[in-house]
């Protein structure tokens, strides 16, 4: 099915530019100038990604990807920030916001599209019986079980969950009070330090295979799943 791309971007070339690339392999895009008209289009469809430039007339793309975050029908919408600020302290802002990729300013149509079909894979990796594969690490739907290099390991209903919501969610940076939000559920009365508790645990499931830096810590942030298994 032809993945649907808007595009938010107030630079006319630019936006000109990404929407034929686009094109050329076979990707629907859908322009917006401004973050009126991308609250407009989101309305009027939920695209498959959205490539959001930081600089825009009146909302920032920052402040439109924590209003995407914090609305239900856009929340797992993958995406890339679009952006002239290439400065770490920017990145790390752009993906503490929830953007899942950060593309810097000047760009080849040939990065980007490479982004793209990277960001839409993960996004798609979870199957209809909630299945999901990240490296070495595999969540079985059906049986509610998590298999080690295809060795099964025990994880409690809690740990499966909030692995699953990392696994689903690789490379984003999530607070401890979003994580209660999406793993606990919005009306939880329990502390963000419980977050602690089950990376952890989740953390000492996975050391025997080394494979525990697969949960990073991001110091004044929260934490971030990477779906590359570390070397031996």
């Amino acid at each position: 099915m032809q993945a649907h791309i808007l595009i938010v971007e107030d630079e006319p070339a630019i936006r000109d530019m990404i929407a034929y690339a686009l094109r050329t392999q076979s990707y629907q895009p859908i322009c917006a100038q401004d973050g009126k008209e991308a609250l407009q289009a989101v309305a009027e469809r939920i695209p498959d990604l959205i490539l959001l430039d930081w600089m825009l007339p009146g909302t920032t793309g920052i402040e439109l990807v924590r209003r995407f975050r914090k609305e239900a029908n856009t929340r797992d919408v993958p995406i890339i920030m679009l952006t002239a600020k290439g400065e770490e302290s920017d990145r790390i802002t752009g993906f503490d916001s929830g953007a899942d990729d950060y593309v810097v300013k000047p760009f080849s149509a040939r990065e980007l599209l490479a982004r793209i079909k990277a960001v839409l894979r993960r996004s798609r990796e979870t199957e209809d019986d909630g299945s999901i594969q990240a490296g070495p690490l595999r969540l079985d739907g059906r049986q509610q079980k998590l298999l080690v290099h295809g060795q099964g390991v025990h994880v409690g209903p809690t740990e499966y969950r909030l692995l699953h919501f990392f696994m689903s969610h690789a490379g984003r940076v999530y607070t401890r009070n979003q994580l209660l939000d999406f793993v606990w559920g919005g009306g939880s009365d329990i502390e963000d330090r419980t977050v602690d508790v089950h990376v952890r645990r989740l953390r000492k499931v996975l050391e025997p295979f080394r494979l525990e830096s697969m949960i990073e810590t991001v110091r004044g942030s929260g934490y971030r799943f990477t779906d590359a298994a570390p070397k031996a």
